[in-house]
């Protein structure tokens, strides 16, 4: 077969138009699974030794010459064809002008449907744990800047109204918590993929003996696939990796967007490195959070390749279609930009200071300590609902009145509102003296917040 030339061209009369070549081709972005198509191939070249359709000195030159050309495309030095369409195409085809006759018996029991079903596979074993390695960097980033706070208050927001006091580590450790969920997510996504569709060929299986539990075990999976049909054309993994990846992005998303209010003059709440902000090329005086503002905006692009990666499922018809070769498109990409989505959040967030003064200074604002002082009510013995209605008219007295917080009121007009009220009530009457006393599992005070850091400590070691 000359260099160039695919065996299945004998089937077709003439040569394939140019804008079908340049249509067809995925050499220009599959070739980043070089890597993983190369080990497959041993793996399976190993095993047809294994069982006699090749000779052991054949299954020697067969790995010698991929490992070579591992090396070359490494090197920069492999001359890639688009006219071998893809990356298990353009090898084999250098395989065989390398070492002549053994290079031409490596596609035995083989297609390049459960080829390319397997090195996907592989390639998002790898990619996964990289995803994991990261996304443990950032909650590292996270936890440490939380030691920090445990003290600090800062107000809480519902429907982006001053809603009640929490430490800021607090806060911090909420993104640990979504970020643990991602973690755990990506590592169950692993599992599922873990098994291997190597010798499922193109659709049936084949009738040569081959050993498809021996390949699988010299490729690391767990198992093997179980129906042919099915194992060819499966890309749910690749729905699921893209979906994990679209949370990452989006937890993410939630904390640029927080962050980008928090810089702004209107909150001052935070100052992150100018390393990772702009200037304008019109205002001298602007300090832009550009970086914050393109994690939460490249979000888009990891949800555009799920709904373009459940598009082209939605209408396969049994088994593999050509649709399939679209798929490594939208997850590399969705792996691209969660990747530095995710290594860009670790660094703005281990560079990024709170100012605790400026936010102390501002925690009066907003009656942050009306809830505690409802809950006050209740365990005096005063319904919840009927607490909540004293509460409520006490602050619409402060607002009419001009007065920032309850504890201005004086006492008497508190216990003109309910009798119950006693001069305890003022122990509570400010925010960090309502993160003292949460008591609930899970709540936003100190106490909290330092057995969580200790918790997270440890769960991180463990991941």
């Amino acid at each position: 077969m000359a260099h160039g030339e695919k065996s299945w061209e004998k089937r077709l009369a003439g040569g394939t138009d140019e804008l079908a070549v340049n249509f067809v081709e995925s050499l220009s972005y599959d070739r980043r699974l070089y890597k993983y198509d190369i080990v497959g191939s041993i793996a399976h070249a190993e095993m047809l030794s294994a069982v006699g359709l090749i000779t052991k000195a054949e299954f020697g030159e067969t790995k010698k010459g991929l490992l070579e050309i591992a090396d070359e495309i490494a090197a920069g030095k492999f001359a890639f064809d688009k006219r071998q369409e893809d990356i298990h195409m353009a090898i084999e085809a250098a395989l065989i002008a390398k070492i002549g006759e053994p290079g031409k018996k490596l596609h035995t029991g083989r297609s390049r449907n459960d080829q390319v079903a397997t090195d996907i596979r592989l390639w998002m074993r790898d990619q996964i744990e990289i995803l994991q390695t990261f996304l443990t960097k950032l909650q590292r980033a996270l936890v440490k800047l939380a030691e920090k706070h445990t003290d600090d208050i800062m107000p809480a927001y519902t429907h982006l109204q001053r809603a009640q006091p929490v430490t800021i580590a607090s806060y911090l450790l909420s993104f640990v918590e979504m970020t643990a969920r991602d973690w755990s997510r990506l590592k169950a996504c692993r599992k599922r993929l873990n098994v291997c569709p190597l010798g499922s060929g193109a659709v049936a299986g084949s009738t040569l003996p081959l050993d498809r539990p021996m390949a699988a075990e010299l490729l690391g999976f767990a198992d093997i696939t179980y129906n042919s049909i099915d194992a060819v054309s499966d890309r749910d993994f690749c729905a699921e990796f893209i979906f994990c990846c679209s949370l990452v992005a989006s937890h993410l998303s939630r904390l640029a967007e927080d962050w980008i209010l928090f810089t702004a003059g209107e909150f001052a709440f935070i100052r992150t490195d100018d390393a990772y902000c702009t200037s304008s090329s019109m205002m001298p005086q602007k300090r832009n959070p550009d970086m914050l503002e393109l994690i939460r905006g490249k979000t888009g692009s990891v949800y555009g390749a799920l709904i373009a990666m459940l598009t082209i499922l939605k209408g396969q018809p049994s088994t593999y279609n050509r649709d399939l070769q679209e798929d490594k498109l939208h997850v590399f990409k969705a792996a691209d930009v969660t990747e530095a989505c995710v290594q860009m959040a670790e660094a703005i967030v281990s560079h990024t200071r709170f100012d605790t003064k400026k936010i102390a200074d501002g925690l009066d604002a907003g009656f942050l300590d009306a809830t505690a002082m409802a809950e006050y009510l209740v365990v005096k013995g005063v319904p919840f609902r009927e607490a909540h209605g004293i509460v409520g008219s006490l602050v619409a007295a402060c607002e009419k009145e001009g007065k920032t917080k309850l504890a201005d009121l004086p006492p008497e007009q508190m216990q003109s509102a309910c009798g119950k009220i006693e001069k305890d009530i003022f122990e509570i009457l400010n925010p960090a003296g309502v993160c003292k006393n949460y008591k609930t599992i899970g709540a936003a005070g100190p106490e909290n917040a330092r057995a969580q850091i200790k918790y997270w400590k440890e769960k991180i070691k463990e991941q």
